[in-house]
C-alpha cells in the first residue's frame, strides 16, 4: 500500500515532462499502466506474464516498435486477437514516455494507492478471478479488510419498502458487527450506506468510475462520510477516468470480491445488482435475496434468480434469521452494566446494542419507549432485545422488557456470548 504524497506515489520524485521509464519506479509504473484507458486486468496480467514486472512493461514501451509488440503480448495461451487494443497500446507507450502527469494526477487526489503486490491488498479480492491490479482508496484501505464484509446491492429506482428494507438490513449488519459494502449509487446502494454512517461504523463504497468524476454527484456527500467515518470508496478506474455503461460491470465483481456474501435486496429484471449476485456465485461466496410479490416488476429480477439460481440463492426471511444464516453475532466480548463493550465486540451487538442496553438501564422498557430513547428502528431494537433475552441480560414480561443477569447487577463487567436464537423472527 502506498500514500500519494508531494513526491509522488512512492515518496520518489516525480518525472517530469519526457522522464521516460529511466526514472520510474516499479510501483510508479504499476500506477501508469494501470490508469492507461483499456489496459484491464486481462491485459495487466499478460503484460506482467510477458516482462516480469511494471518496470519490464514500461521498457517494452520503450523500445522499438513497442505499441505492436505490447499487443502481441496480450494475445492468449489459445491464440487469437490481443486483448490490447492498438489505440490503449498507442496510449501505454505516451503515458509511460510521459509519465508524470498521470502520476501527479494521483497525487492530487489524494488517494491512497494499493497494488495487487501490496501486503495490504484485500485478501478476498486477491482470490477471484481478474483481481483489479491497482486500487485508488479514499479513506481508510484497512476498511477493505474487515472481518464480516457483506454486500447490499439493489435496484436504483427502490419502492419505499425497499429502500426501507435496504436500510434495515444494514443497520442490523452494522449492529451485528459487519462492513457493509455497496456500489454509491442511488437507490438500495445509498439506503444501505447511509445506514451504516447513522450507525457510526465504517462502510466501503466501490465506485463505477474514477474518484475526480464521482458517480452519482448527489452523493458526493454521503461519499465524504464515508470516507470520514473509517470507511472507504474505492475504485479501480484512475482517477480522471469517466464512468460509462461498461465500467460500471467491472465495479460489480468487485462489490462480490471484497465481501463473504452478498445480500439483493429489490432488482427488476435488468438491474445491475443481478450483475452482482452471478459474480458473487462465480466466486464462491454466499448469495441472499429478499423476495416480494409476485408480478411486482421492482423484484421480478429477484424472483427469477432465485429461480433460475436453485439451492445457491438463500432467501432472505428477516433480518435476524440472515444474521444467523451469516454467523454474525457469535463474537465473545464483555459488556458493563452500561452497555459499553470491554473487548473489540459488546457480544457482538455492536453500538445499536450499546443503545438499547443503556435505554434499558435509564427505564424504558416498551418497544416504543426503546425507540424513542434511542432513535433505531423497531426492527432492530427487537432484533437486539431477542439476543439481549438469549445471552440473559434482559427479561420480557407482558411485552415490556427489563435489565436481567449482569446487566441488572450493577458495577460488574462478565464475559457473554451470544447463543443462537430460535423462534419466529423480530424483522
Amino acid at each position: 500500500m502506498l500514500g500519494v504524497g508531494p513526491r509522488g506515489p512512492l515518496g520518489r520524485d516525480v518525472p517530469g515532462d519526457g522522464g521516460g521509464p529511466a526514472r520510474i519506479a516499479e510501483r510508479d509504473a504499476w500506477v501508469v499502466v494501470a490508469g492507461v484507458t483499456g489496459v484491464g486486468p486481462v491485459s495487466f496480467g499478460r503484460l506482467l506474464f510477458a516482462f516480469g514486472s511494471a518496470i519490464g512493461i514500461a521498457e517494452a514501451a520503450s523500445a522499438p516498435k513497442a505499441a505492436l509488440r505490447l499487443q502481441e503480448a496480450t494475445i492468449g495461451p489459445d491464440g487469437g486477437s490481443p486483448s490490447l487494443s492498438a489505440e490503449a497500446a498507442a496510449e501505454l507507450v505516451a503515458a509511460i514516455g510521459n509519465p508524470g502527469p498521470h502520476l501527479r494526477r494521483v497525487e492530487r487526489s489524494g488517494l491512497t494507492v494499493v497494488t495487487l503486490v501490496d501486503d495490504a491488498y484485500p485478501s478476498r479480492l486477491r482470490l477471484v478471478d481478474l483481481p483489479p491490479p491497482v486500487l485508488f482508496v479514499r479513506g481508510d484501505p484497512a476498511a477493505l479488510e474487515s472481518r464480516h464484509p457483506v454486500a447490499v446491492v439493489g435496484t436504483r429506482r427502490p419502492t419505499g419498502v425497499g429502500r426501507a428494507t435496504a436500510a434495515r438490513i444494514a443497520e442490523g449488519l452494522a449492529a451485528a458487527g459487519a462492513v457493509v459494502v455497496s456500489g454509491l449509487a442511488l437507490g438500495v446502494d445509498g439506503a444501505a450506506h447511509a445506514a451504516a454512517v447513522r450507525a457510526g461504523v465504517p462502510t466501503v463504497a466501490v465506485i463505477g468510475g474514477g474518484h475526480d468524476h464521482l458517480y452519482p454527484a448527489a452523493h458526493r456527500g454521503l461519499a465524504a462520510s464515508i470516507a470520514a467515518g473509517g470507511g472507504a470508496v474505492v475504485s479501480e478506474f484512475a482517477p480522471d477516468t469517466t464512468p460509462t455503461r461498461g465500467t460500471f460491470p467491472r465495479r460489480n465483481r468487485i462489490i462480490s470480491g471484497l465481501t463473504d456474501a452478498t445480500v439483493v435486496v429489490e432488482a427488476g429484471i435488468r438491474s445491475g445488482a443481478l450483475t452482482t449476485a452471478a459474480w458473487a456465485l462465480e466466486q464462491g461466496r454466499g448469495l441472499f435475496i429478499v423476495p416480494g410479490r409476485m408480478d411486482d416488476p421492482a423484484v421480478a429480477g429477484s424472483l427469477a434468480f432465485l429461480r433460475e439460481g436453485g439451492p445457491q440463492a438463500k432467501i432472505v426471511v428477516g433480518v435476524a434469521e440472515l444474521l444467523e444464516d451469516l454467523d454474525l453475532g457469535n463474537d465473545e466480548g464483555t459488556v458493563d452494566v452500561h452497555g459499553r463493550a470491554a473487548g473489540a465486540v459488546s457480544g457482538g451487538l455492536g453500538p445499536a446494542g450499546n443503545a438499547v442496553q443503556g435505554a434499558l438501564l435509564a427505564g424504558a422498557s416498551g418497544v416504543d419507549e426503546l425507540v424513542a430513547a434511542t432513535g433505531l428502528r423497531g426492527a432492530v431494537i427487537l432484533g437486539v432485545l431477542t439476543k439481549l433475552e438469549d445471552m440473559g441480560l434482559a427479561v420480557e414480561t407482558f411485552g415490556r422488557y427489563h435489565p436481567a443477569g449482569a446487566l441488572a447487577a450493577g458495577g460488574r463487567r462478565t464475559p457473554v456470548k451470544t447463543a443462537r436464537r430460535a423462534g419466529p423472527a423480530a424483522a
